[in-house]
């Protein structure tokens, strides 16, 4: 049952969450040097958990500010620590400081992961300051291990980052990010070239980096256009987006150029969705359908776009959710030769989309009939 607060109880505990790219860009700085700027305005800030990684400036931070221990938790035959929430609201802060967002917690912990602590604290009324990693959003964790070509298995749903008062994105070059690798101030000399030539390669730093501006534009735009709400003031354009339906028959790069010079005209983002249907028949595969796929999502992000792999048996059902999800206004469609028998009987992906998405603007590009070798 959920409490009843009286009337003079405090306002809702705000939440602040610090977002990177990847480790290393300096959001648990960011967050303790805000930290320490409160203290000097009289705000009761304590530490109730910061990994500084052996990081000499991070360490030289967390002097400075009150730290409440953390707890003990026996786990088959070792100690392990954890951040002690009962603690941390007995002492009852102003603000509290939890870095590592995504982590999950030592079993026998009073939670299974670390957001659930802050929770939490938030409903104590504890303001909150918090970091985490783009790579850890659950939304984006199937795109960052197919490009990082690793598993991420530590994630944080997209309503936390909902709640949130406050998101801060905390973003360096790549080029300085993977200099701060070579100078050892992210991992131990010997990862630094594993490090470099996996999860730190340009490609995927660029991505994540995208990744971070993309989504913390996002939640912003969404703050403002719920303030403009709720004073009753006039909404701002909403930005336009374009997707263009990725196929892996031969032409589909000519879909490729209008999507990106729409995009260009409109000075927006665009994206190339690709649906993946698990159990289509392998027989009537065409051999070189996976390397046209991979030749044209290369080309895609070579002209700017966001590629976007989904998998889902029914194309149009993928194709409809993700145009509702994202708000695109803008969809790019190849039509090939059909017979109509066989549209009938197949159904057609186009029709069903502009049978139940409205609002959106869809632009047909034929698709040229490839040529029969003689």
């Amino acid at each position: 049952m959920a409490e009843i607060k009286p009337e003079n109880a405090p306002a809702q505990a705000w939440l602040r969450i610090y977002v990177g790219a990847a480790p290393g860009v300096g959001k648990t700085y960011h967050m303790l040097n805000d930290a320490l700027l409160k203290r000097k305005q009289g705000v009761d800030v304590v530490i109730g958990l910061v990994e500084p990684h052996g990081r000499q400036e991070t360490t030289e931070q967390i002097r400075d500010l009150e730290v409440v221990p953390l707890r003990v938790i026996p786990y088959r035959g070792v100690e392990l620590k954890e951040m002690d929430v009962d603690a941390i609201l007995a002492r009852r802060p102003d603000t509290v400081i939890v870095d590592e967002l995504a982590h999950t917690n030592v079993p026998g912990s009073k939670n299974r992961k670390r957001y659930e602590d802050v929770l939490d604290l938030l409903d104590a009324g504890i303001n909150v300051m918090t970091a985490v990693n783009i790579q850890h959003l659950e939304t984006l964790n199937d795109t960052v291990n197919r490009s990082a070509n690793t598993v991420i298995r530590e994630t944080v749903p997209d309503n936390f980052l909902k709640r949130a008062d406050e998101v801060v994105n905390v973003d360096v070059t790549v080029e300085e990010l993977r200099l701060r690798l070579r100078e050892g101030k992210i991992y131990h000399p010997e990862k630094v070239e594993q490090a470099l030539a996996n999860f730190f390669r340009k490609g995927n730093l660029n991505l994540l980096r995208e990744l971070s501006l993309r989504t913390t534009a996002e939640q912003v735009g969404k703050r403002a256009a719920e303030y403009r709400r709720t004073q009753g003031l006039e909404q701002a354009p909403i930005p336009e987006k374009v997707m263009v339906c990725l196929s892996t028959r031969p032409g589909t790069e000519r879909l490729l150029r209008v999507g990106a010079r729409v995009a260009g005209r409109l000075a927006t983002n665009w994206y190339a969705v690709y649906v993946t249907r698990p159990e289509e028949n392998k027989k009537d595969n065409d051999p070189e359908a996976p390397h046209r796929l991979e030749e044209y999502q290369r080309m895609a992000r070579d002209l700017g776009a966001q590629v976007v792999n989904l998998t889902e048996k029914n194309v149009s059902d993928a194709l409809i959710r993700f145009a509702q999800q994202e708000s695109i206004s803008h969809v790019i469609f190849g039509q090939s030769v059909r017979s109509r028998w066989d549209i009938l009987l197949r159904g057609s992906v186009l029709n069903r989309f502009l049978a139940e998405v409205r609002d959106v603007t869809v632009q047909v590009v034929p698709m040229q009939k490839p040529l029969r070798r003689g």
